[in-house]
């Protein structure tokens, strides 16, 4: 990847692995400087109680070719937030691109409750993990990333505008936290574009994170292997797909067309010309809506 990036300072709030740790690595190989939080350390994890850390995730940005810092942060802290931006200004004294990627809700939704059988505690805590996190840290983040024109925000979240306003998305609180983030980037469009800023909504596809691979037993060198228990995992791909998303975004000069838009990694990829690290351009949500939304046998020719 080119240097397109040198210079720039990137923070990826919601880091430590999945979509966050891809996105802060490609970065990384375009150069940027970039700031890598999350609740996982060497030393603490999070309540997700998984092995991957910010150190390894700033360490893969630095192997990249970037300069990966890693931060211990609970976005839901306020002034852990406030204290994050202000180690920014002081250390770069710019920040030109913030990812709002704080998830961390796979263990607290449920697939089969509807709203009045699932647990309400957790329900709520999906709400405050996918949505309070993203505006405390827009809230904090944002006086700095206007401070110089074309600062550029990017909200991920899972599935595009169209397919969300179509489709229930797993459960109540789940639909909700996903459609929320979207409608954020939107409202954000409109309160940087007076201040030549961007925001937008970035949603990957059917992502191989760490998470997923383990859930179907199997390895990144190994994932095909699942494809006997799903054959519509055909059509996945890996956080680094989405990150190279993100990276074409930042280092477009003319970003600001997407201003406000919904947008997905597949879609992008069309675009901009990136490829998956397989050389591939899987386009996952056109292929839901065409070929497993429909319940057609699994084949992925003209989808990657």
């Amino acid at each position: 990847m080119s240097r397109s990036l040198d210079g720039k300072v990137a923070l990826v709030a919601g880091a430590t692995r999945g979509a966050g740790r891809g996105i802060a690595v490609e970065l990384g190989a375009a150069g940027a400087t970039v700031y890598v939080t999350g609740r996982s350390t060497k030393t603490q994890r999070s309540e997700i109680d998984r092995p991957e850390t910010i150190e390894e995730t700033a360490d893969l940005v630095t192997a990249a070719g970037g300069y990966g810092i890693p931060v211990q942060v609970d976005h839901l802290e306020s002034d852990q937030v406030r204290e994050l931006v202000e180690r920014i200004d002081f250390e770069q004294g710019r920040l030109d691109v913030l990812v709002n990627n704080i998830w961390g809700g796979e263990q607290l939704f449920s697939w089969d409750q509807p709203l009045w059988e699932h647990s309400l505690e957790k329900g709520l805590r999906i709400l405050r993990l996918a949505i309070d996190t993203h505006i405390i840290t827009s809230h904090h983040a944002l006086p700095l990333l206007i401070r110089k024109p074309g600062g550029l925000v990017i909200e991920v979240t899972d599935g595009t505008a169209q397919y969300n306003n179509e489709n229930y998305r797993i459960s109540y609180f789940y639909d909700l936290a996903k459609t929320s983030v979207i409608r954020m980037a939107f409202a954000q469009s409109k309160e940087l574009a007076p201040h030549g800023g961007t925001a937008v909504a970035l949603t990957p596809g059917w992502l191989r994170s760490e998470m997923m691979l383990d859930a179907f037993g199997v390895t990144e060198a190994t994932w095909q292997d699942a494809l006997q228990a799903q054959p519509h995992f055909a059509i996945s791909e890996t956080p680094a797909y989405v990150g190279r998303a993100v990276a074409a975004l930042a280092a477009d000069p003319a970003v600001s067309r997407w201003n406000g838009q919904s947008l997905s990694s597949g879609q992008l990829a069309q675009i901009y010309g990136f490829t998956d690290v397989d050389g591939s351009q899987p386009d996952a949500w056109r292929y839901m809506v065409e070929v497993q939304d429909p319940g057609l046998p699994a084949n992925v020719t003209g989808y990657r």
